[in-house]
């Protein structure tokens, strides 16, 4: 074995969950080693939230003058160019690995490139190069769920759709949620003509609120966007130069005809390559089981974060990052001497309008046995939607009886995204609905609605 083979610490994947354990293990003076099969950066930098966000905020622009063209603004037909929009996101994607990949090395990492399995605990190959490690940690992220389907290999990732030269003018996507409807409105407002979402069970989006959804689903399907539940796809047929997607509804069989089938039926940990079971890593239907420290719950040299960790946690970035935070310091500690603790954990649809969530939901809360009200209210009437044309916009705020908890906050329309983390922060502080009721905050802004929904 050569000597600069062996390592300190082993961290597999080179995300936000693999860089935040890398960078403060090696500041500590460990020897350190880093390794992604792909650019480094990540899911959520290169291929996820970050570059879609790029995309999103050109298509607001046509959104913005759609909204705004019967109240002075004379539009003229905006439109996008979608090939000048996908350049505008490289320039934030195509420089972000090398600046990644150069500060791991300033920091002391050793960064590897390359395909990664276990050959036995302790011991890792990359390529033709044999790694023995004291400590490894997983954070290899999530892939495309298999849907064991005919002509599967038809179907567009998400992150192959992010890197279109063109965009045709039929798209479907498969699955309702996240990535559907965040590209679908990206799709219909940068010109395609039909575009259509085939969910598989009665209800699209089904970690947000039920009543804010339908909202959104009459939005979405204002906006052109056929949405079709209780679809379930059974075949992707290629007919020359289009694709045929074979679906079946309660009312019998039925196609769409169509130029590009998009995946956004789920996606599962990424961890299958890794050979995970001579390394003693055990793992469950989310991932590679964990403690409350990041550390395997059966090989106590392997700990895991993000994504690919059976945590229980939703599939984030910044719960990503949360977790490495937590793993590198149990990691240094070399004993389960930090707990990982979630706060109120919001999490947002950037769909125009975006919806938004924190907390419970209305059947999570009555599981647990909590009674509450639950104000709910349309705002397309209120100044901050008026303001700016929305009419789709709503909140529902579920307060505990008694206490005044805050314990679950859903919100659609302008500013949601924003809104939320304002939710989040008070109820991580614990603040009563009347506590937060008692906030000044600057008006007229999203924020000073918050008291009136509470």
């Amino acid at each position: 074995m050569n000597k600069t083979d062996s390592f300190d610490l082993v961290v597999i994947g080179a995300g936000t969950g693999g860089a935040s354990v890398a960078r403060p293990c090696a500041k500590a003076g460990w020897k350190v080693a880093i390794i992604d099969s792909l650019p480094y950066g990540g899911t959520c930098m290169l291929r996820g939230c970050d570059p879609k966000k790029m995309l999103v905020a050109v298509t607001e622009g046509k959104d913005w003058t759609e909204r705004m063209k019967e109240k002075g603004l004379q539009s003229n037909g905006t439109s996008i160019d979608w090939a000048k929009m996908i350049t505008f996101k490289r320039t934030f994607t195509d420089p972000g690995p090398m600046y990644m990949e150069q500060g791991l090395e300033e920091a002391g990492v050793v960064t590897l490139h390359g395909a990664t399995r276990f050959n036995a605990p302790g011991v890792i190959q990359v390529g033709d190069r044999e790694l023995h490690a004291k400590n490894i940690h997983i954070a290899t992220g999530a892939r495309p769920m298999t849907l064991d389907i005919p002509g599967e290999e038809f179907l567009t990732t998400s992150t192959q759709f992010l890197e279109l030269q063109s965009l045709p003018p039929r798209v479907v996507f498969v699955g309702g949620g996240f990535i559907a409807f965040e590209f679908a409105h990206i799709s219909k407002r940068s010109g395609a003509a039909e575009v259509t979402i085939l969910q598989r069970s009665k209800h699209p989006l089904v970690q947000f609120d039920a009543d804010l959804v339908d909202l959104q689903m009459s939005r979405s399907r204002e906006l052109g966007i056929d949405i079709r539940c209780e679809s379930c796809v059974e075949k992707v047929v290629r007919n020359g130069d289009e694709l045929l997607v074979e679906f079946v509804t309660p009312d019998g069989r039925d196609t769409v005809t169509c130029d590009l089938v998009v995946h956004g039926a789920g996606r599962v940990p990424n961890i299958d390559a890794l050979n995970l079971e001579v390394a003693n890593v055990e793992v469950g239907r989310r991932g590679i089981k964990v403690n409350d420290y990041m550390r395997s719950v059966s090989n106590p040299a392997v700990f895991a974060a993000g994504d690919c960790a059976d945590t229980g946690a939703p599939n984030l970035t910044p719960v990503s990052a949360n977790e490495g935070r937590i793993a590198a310091k149990n990691i240094l500690a070399g004993e389960d001497a930090h707990p990982i603790k979630y706060p109120p954990i919001p999490s947002v649809v950037f769909t125009l309008p975006p919806v938004a969530r924190v907390g419970l939901l209305e059947d999570e809360a009555h599981q647990q046995g909590i009674e509450f009200d639950a104000r709910f209210q349309q705002t397309g009437g209120w100044y901050s939607s008026m303001r700016v044309g929305e009419k789709y916009s709503a909140y529902k705020v579920l307060v505990e009886k008694g206490t005044g908890r805050i314990v679950g906050a859903h919100l659609i329309g302008p500013g949601a995204e924003e809104q939320i983390n304002l939710f989040a922060m008070a109820m991580g502080a614990g603040l009563s609905a009347n506590q937060l009721k008692a906030v000044i905050f600057a008006y007229p802004s999203y924020a000073s609605d918050l008291g009136s929904m509470v």
